[in-house]
């Protein structure tokens, strides 16, 4: 049985695009529910007709649905009537501490980000590192993936302007600063979600490896992958 998109003029989600698979699912989800295309008190569709809609795996979809049960988004329903409904009321979507901030804000900060940290980690391959910064930024990378999560954000902060730093210029570096302030602000107010932390965790390898190897097109798409990431569960929950 059809679940009524193919009747709709567009899709209630579109299918997910990038790597970042936990991250823009829960965007596209987060979006729906935000739109009311999905009501409250709503029931999903089937698992199996999400996930072909999204193209995802249905592990992934489960593991989306999961994190948004935990966090108050959907309730999940065993037997006869069994299946993912929409809460009604839904949780706010916004934190009082972003309310008073335009879209388009949010967005150019977003933007920014995604032109200065991606340029930092570039210009810190290129210039190679001397076996000291190899150690300190291996030694920053090892203690994000090894902290708490209470300690997540902290350290991933340090990480990334330590990067900043090792790209040589001081203004690239205040830039990513005042930048990364202000995206903290933002992450402070979504939920800390386990599998974003460990896709985190190899997106930073990946970033690490590629500037301690001086290969800088590779450093430049592996910090690009994980801001997008980022960006994309911003845009799920705060709009």
């Amino acid at each position: 049985m059809g679940t009524g998109l193919e009747r709709m003029d567009a899709p209630l989600v579109t299918p997910v695009r990038t790597g970042n698979i936990f991250e823009e699912t829960m965007e596209a989800l987060l979006q729906a529910i935000r739109l009311g295309q999905f009501a409250p008190g709503s029931k999903l569709p089937s698992e199996r007709d999400l996930a072909q809609t999204l193209r995802v795996s249905r592990t992934t979809l489960r593991e989306v649905l999961a994190h948004l049960s935990k966090n108050g988004f959907v309730t999940i329903r065993r037997g006869r009537y069994g299946g993912t409904y929409v809460a009604q009321p839904p949780p706010p979507l916004r934190d009082q501490r972003v309310s008073d901030l335009d879209h388009r804000e949010v967005a150019d900060l977003l933007t920014l980000r995604r032109v200065v940290e991606p340029a930092a980690a570039e210009l810190a391959a290129q210039r190679g590192l001397s076996s000291a910064q190899a150690d300190q930024l291996s030694a920053a990378h090892s203690q994000c993936s090894a902290g708490k999560s209470s300690q997540f954000r902290p350290l991933d902060s340090r990480l990334h302007l330590m990067i900043a730093e090792l790209s040589g210029s001081p203004r690239l570096r205040a830039v990513v600063a005042e930048t990364r302030d202000g995206v903290n602000a933002l992450l402070d107010c979504i939920p800390l979600l386990p599998p974003n932390l460990e896709h985190s965790a190899a997106q930073h390898e990946a970033i690490v490896k590629a500037i301690i190897d001086s290969e800088p097109d590779t450093a430049r798409q592996a910090m690009l992958n994980h801001i997008d990431g980022t960006a994309a569960l911003l845009r799920g929950f705060l709009g």
